[in-house]
């Protein structure tokens, strides 16, 4: 069994690194670097120089390259020197303005970063400044010096593997100021029991509880699928899916951090279980709130986030589906060639072979002028109805392809050795399909099902939307249209994740309900 799973896993890994590259090549190789601009208005509004300066700043954030200005190499010479107010200084005025003429090439700093980043292989180049014929410099037309270094696919993935998980330390946060410093268990005074909490963390509490799903939560170990720099700009990616952006604020009567065992008591949304260090000015309200520096925070809010309204909706389908698909797939099977089996036939007939666009709007249709159900998410009233539609767009189909599937293996197992041997013994029709047939049928079900369950969590693109579900589904369609790279990439990884993880939790439980199937090379021939 351990043999069996570390090779699993090994080449699973193997895998997922395979085809990472893949998509990055694809992305960052095939298709036309110029494409992420098509829907930047600042962009747009750019203009000579400055347009080509912005062009390569988010070249190097989406990771086609390493980038590096000559004003950001003065900055990083001149601030140890300085301090904060270096740029008022004549020598950095001086050598800032340098590349603005005629001999910029004589300049000592120009030499230097010249020195610097040839010796390191980068690519030099020198934007001169775009003048009228007055002298006078033209908008965007001021003169630059860059240095470029391409970054090769297997560099970038190298890249993207070396942070693709962080963890949180006492020594992470970088201020003198900061003298206590540690990671230990406290009473959460929020909660009622116990929590990590951290002092030169990022995040105050690193393990904690609460009333929501899945009710316990860390900030501990972080998982960098990647940057959405288009659509979401800036934010990382498992942040925009996990983190509620609708609904009504959620208030409470709680205390603020510096007035617990006090009856000072306030109303509020704040989510205190979110605080994350402010590197920045305290203000003299926060000092009254707040006994240290983990001053930033975030909302309780009702809504749901992007992943656990994807996984809701497509968990109550897949429950319907099972608890309609297998009982009607042995009624079929139990009913050969009479009335419920030709109506099961035409039913799968129909949800298998037309599209899924077309009967989703037909049972939309249906829906909304029948039932009166809200069509579009946002616009239900009671928002509990918003999700019958989807639900039963996405349960349909799925009942279809399990009563196709029970029907056909109990089929199949109906003319076996052990079917005749139990009515020779006198059981009967139904004991032979509920005890026996059934349960061997299952046998060819049960790898599905971790399956099934896990994608829920990658949403429905077509479901999502028509409905306008604010669910992952959409996510990966909206960023190859934005040529959201960071998203394209992020969302490849955490697909071929969980189909990778299926497979192996399907492997587990078909070798654990049936007997003949040994994970063990060393019994049952490995089978």
């Amino acid at each position: 069994m351990r043999k069996y799973m570390l090779k699993r896993i090994l080449f699973s890994i193997f895998s997922l690194l395979v085809v990472v590259m893949v998509v990055m090549l694809l992305v960052y190789t095939a298709i036309d670097r110029k494409v992420i601009f098509q829907t930047d208005d600042v962009w747009n509004k750019k203009s000579n120089n400055d347009r080509i300066i912005y062009e390569y700043t988010m070249y190097g954030k989406y990771g086609y390259m390493n980038y590096i200005d000559y004003t950001t190499f003065l900055k990083n010479k001149y601030e140890p020197i300085y301090g904060e107010n270096y740029s008022t200084e004549k020598t950095f005025i001086s050598d800032k303005a340098a590349i603005q003429k005629s001999d910029w090439k004589e300049n000592e700093s120009v030499q230097e970063f010249i020195e610097k980043y040839g010796s390191q292989g980068y690519k030099l180049r020198y934007l001169e400044p775009i003048k009228y014929k007055s002298g006078k410099t033209k908008p965007g037309g001021t003169g630059y010096l860059i240095a470029i270094e391409e970054k090769s696919v297997v560099w970038r993935l190298v890249d993207y593997i070396k942070g693709f998980i962080t963890a949180e330390n006492k020594n992470m946060v970088q201020d003198p100021e900061l003298t206590e410093r540690y990671v230990r268990f406290e009473k959460d005074p929020y909660s009622g029991l116990f929590a990590i909490v951290g002092s030169g963390t990022q995040h105050k509490y690193q393990l904690y509880f609460d009333g929501r799903f899945p009710f316990i939560h860390q900030n501990w170990l972080h998982l960098n699928l990647g940057t959405s720099f288009t659509r979401y700009r800036g934010q990382e990616i498992t942040t925009v899916i996990s983190t509620p952006v609708s609904g009504q604020l959620i208030t409470k009567l709680t205390q603020y951090p510096a007035k617990l065992g006090t009856d000072e008591y306030v109303e509020t949304a704040i989510n205190f279980h979110s605080l994350a260090y402010n590197t920045g000015v305290i203000s003299d309200v926060e000092k009254e709130q707040f006994p240290d520096k983990y001053t930033v925070y975030t909302y309780n809010r009702s809504g749901m986030s992007m992943i656990e309204t994807s996984f809701v909706i497509g968990l109550i389908a897949t429950a319907i589906a099972y608890a309609l698909g297998l009982p009607l797939g042995m009624l079929n099977a139990r009913r050969k060639d009479k009335l419920p089996d030709k109506l099961g036939n035409a039913y799968i007939i129909f949800i298998m072979s037309v599209p899924s666009l077309a009967y989703i709007f037909m049972f939309a249709a249906l829906g909304t002028t029948l039932f009166k159900l809200p069509y579009k998410f946002a616009n239900a009233e009671v928002q509990v109805l918003a999700y019958i539609l989807p639900t039963i767009s996405l349960a349909l189909p799925q009942i279809g392809n399990l009563m196709k599937w029970m029907r056909r293996y109990m089929i199949d197992q109906m003319n076996s050795d052990y079917v005749k041997f139990a009515r020779s013994q006198g059981l009967s029709e139904r004991e032979i399909f509920n005890t026996h047939i059934s349960k061997n049928a299952m046998i060819y079900l049960v790898h599905g099902i971790p399956a099934s369950i896990l994608f829920c969590l990658t949403g429905a693109i077509i479901t999502e939307t028509v409905y306008s579900v604010p669910g992952v589904g959409r996510l990966l369609t909206q960023a190859i249209n934005t040529h959201d790279n960071g998203v394209i990439v992020a969302v490849t990884v955490f697909y071929t994740t969980l189909s990778i993880l299926a497979q192996i939790l399907g492997d587990v439980l078909l070798a654990k309900y049936d007997p003949r199937i040994s994970l063990n090379a060393d019994k049952g021939g490995g089978r």
